[in-house]
């Protein structure tokens, strides 16, 4: 069992940045791939970034990459989404998730969820 909380959303302007944090509970942390995901009002949850148990590999959606850079602190058992050069269509309720295995950019592959963090980026 993983037990997941957001920080770190806000509002920002555009062209601004923002760190997310995922705190992670439990000793399992490390044998879960972290992924991050979003929610814009009216629309499906939509993937943004993943990375491995290891931390030596990440996965994002073309509409972060470059801007976007995931990553995971095994001692602090937290994962991190750094958000860069944001967008207003970049608004949304973000969410960490974790999977038993890489590779899953939807929303049935993760098992564990938080609670989510609200993004907001003004024009």
């Amino acid at each position: 069992q993983v037990q997941l909380v957001e920080s770190g959303g806000g509002l920002v302007q555009a062209g601004g940045s923002l760190r997310l944090s995922c705190a992670a509970s439990g000793r399992a942390f490390s044998s879960y791939v972290m992924g991050w995901f979003r929610q814009a009002p009216g629309k499906e949850r939509e993937f943004v970034s993943a990375i491995t148990r290891s931390g030596s590999i990440t996965d994002s959606a073309d509409s972060v990459k470059g801007r976007f850079t995931i990553s995971r602190d095994k001692n602090k058992n937290t994962v991190y989404l750094q958000m860069n050069s944001l967008k207003p269509e970049d608004t949304g309720i973000y969410y960490c998730a974790a999977a038993p295995g890489w590779g899953r950019r939807s929303p049935p592959g993760y098992d564990y969820w938080g609670q989510g963090t609200q993004v907001t980026v003004s024009s």
